[in-house]
């Protein structure tokens, strides 16, 4: 397989500097929505980088540093649980997004994006299907977008420890649900994303 197909496609038509985009946290019942933007070096390679979903924990946290020494740029960005409840999920991912971007220090002139939409941009994007498992710059991204965000569901743990946010990080485990019922919901926890599990509560 060819990591870096898409890249390479890209640069051959003239465009510089190719960024991959993608986001982390569309599915949690709790905390914000992450994406990040990540520029390779042409022809880089990183030895382990793969879609972040098929990487332990451990791997994750090992790659982070490294992708990011190894970047010419990135960018990690946020939309909020308000932003989240104001504009509905998928837009709010796409704001995220366009905020990783648009937060480059090294401004790219074309991205790559993780899914089948693309967010509003002023550069030319593409959208792959399953971008964070065939191309290298996504895969990057992914990464450190889901980094990010799990490391801030642990600090929310320790300001929330009755949620064990630490080991489910939001999403509607077993656990997370009992804790919901048990101590209903906090401050950052979706209001849209609990009417199946609190009905009218």
């Amino acid at each position: 397989m060819d990591w870096l197909e898409y890249e390479n496609k890209v640069i051959a038509s003239g465009f510089s500097a190719v960024c991959g985009v993608d986001e982390a946290g569309r599915g949690p019942l709790a905390g914000p929505v992450c994406a990040a933007a990540v520029i390779l070096p042409p022809n880089t390679l990183i030895d382990g980088v793969n879609d972040s979903k098929k990487l332990s924990e451990k791997k994750r946290e090992q790659l982070y540093d490294v992708i990011m020494q190894q970047s010419l740029a990135y960018c990690v960005a946020w939309a909020s649980v308000e932003e989240i409840e104001e504009i509905n999920i998928l837009k709010a991912a796409m704001l995220a997004m366009k905020r990783a971007v648009e937060g480059l220090e090294l401004k790219a002139d074309f991205a790559l994006i993780d899914g089948n939409k693309k967010p509003p941009l002023d550069i030319p994007a593409y959208p792959i299907v399953k971008g964070d498992a065939l191309s290298m710059s996504i895969a990057s991204a992914s990464i450190l977008a889901k980094v990010s965000r799990d490391r801030l569901m642990r600090e929310y743990d320790e300001k929330y420890p009755q949620y064990q946010f630490a080991k489910h990080k939001g999403y509607g485990t077993k656990l997370h649900k009992e804790m919901l019922l048990k101590y209903g919901p906090c401050e950052i926890h979706r209001p849209s994303f609990l009417k199946k599990i609190l009905g009218g509560k």
